[in-house]
């Protein structure tokens, strides 16, 4: 599976896992056969809405795993009701499946591509498991790649507009710019894309990249994901948004990445069509789920 990591070990899930600040031991609900683990599923909160602590509001399940055997579906909803408990003790009116940004509080980097995406459409065996405990589908993410060896930035007459009076700056390891992304993200190498005007120098746009270990390394090449891309307002509708992630990725080709992925909403027709111009292909699907 693209998206899942092959031979997770305990020093993994202790980076990427069991050390985050607001884990907690009873969301990880584990079934056991004569002292024998035979499935789990993991629990935790969303974060509050100016992304400094955590919040009881929103929740995720964030994985449910059960051993292939006859009654796998079985544990699986005793699993995902033990967890489900779990979180509406705590006042959650809102669970979802996995993760949808921001609520994302575990397995960013072990599952899923640059963003928790819900479930992987090819993940069917967690997709039963979901559905058969009441959660329903809300939505879809298209998970899109974009091969940088032979990348070329669009040329056109709005481009080059773009080039003259325009830059792009990088900053490498920028510091976080919450408490939550310093949790979910603060691990990770990652870099910051400011597009500025070159007689104001000032910001009206950025984009961010993030090294998207240690999922990608099983892909066999150095692969970095696309977020938080952003335009000021009254500078949107003269393909500046083009320009600054065209650049970006153009800079990022020079220093050996060879792929970027980004996850899109393929109701956001904008947003779409912009990566599809760059070049950007669906590779996969996730299937939003919730339980209200």
């Amino acid at each position: 599976m693209r998206g899942f990591l092959q031979g997770v070990t305990p020093t993994l899930l202790e980076r990427y896992v069991y050390s985050k600040p607001y884990f907690d031991q009873h969301g990880l609900i584990v079934a056991t056969e004569e002292d024998r683990c035979i499935g789990f599923a993991h629990a935790g909160f969303g974060p509050s809405d100016d992304l400094a602590s955590t919040s009881p509001r929103q929740g995720a399940i964030s994985a449910v795993r059960v051993l292939q055997r006859e009654d796998r579906f079985d544990v699986g909803k005793k699993l995902l009701k033990l967890a489900e408990n779990y979180l509406r003790d705590a006042g959650c009116h809102r669970i979802v499946a996995g993760g949808q940004f921001p609520v994302i509080p575990f397995y960013l980097g072990l599952y899923g591509g640059c963003r928790m995406p819900g479930i992987l459409k090819e993940d069917e065996v967690s997709l039963e498991h979901f559905r058969q405990s009441g959660f329903e589908e809300v939505g879809r993410q298209s998970i899109m790649h974009c091969s940088l060896t032979k990348f070329r930035p669009t040329v056109n007459r709005q481009q080059m507009a773009n080039r003259r009076t325009h830059q792009v700056m990088a900053a490498f390891d920028p510091s976080a710019e919450s408490w939550w992304e310093a949790c979910t993200l603060g691990w990770a190498e990652r870099v910051r894309f400011t597009l500025q005007e070159k007689n104001a120098r000032t910001p009206c746009g950025q984009v961010m990249f993030w090294d998207m270990e240690p999922l990608s390394s099983q892909w066999g090449v150095r692969s970095m994901g696309l977020y938080d891309l952003g335009i000021d307002i009254d500078k949107r509708r003269c393909g500046r948004a083009t320009y600054l992630v065209g650049e970006a990725l153009r800079q990022l080709a020079s220093q050996s990445v060879a792929l970027v992925e980004v996850q899109v909403n393929p109701r956001e027709v904008g947003v779409a069509e912009l990566f599809n111009k760059l070049g950007f292909e669906e590779v996969d699907e996730g299937i939003l789920l919730e339980k209200k």
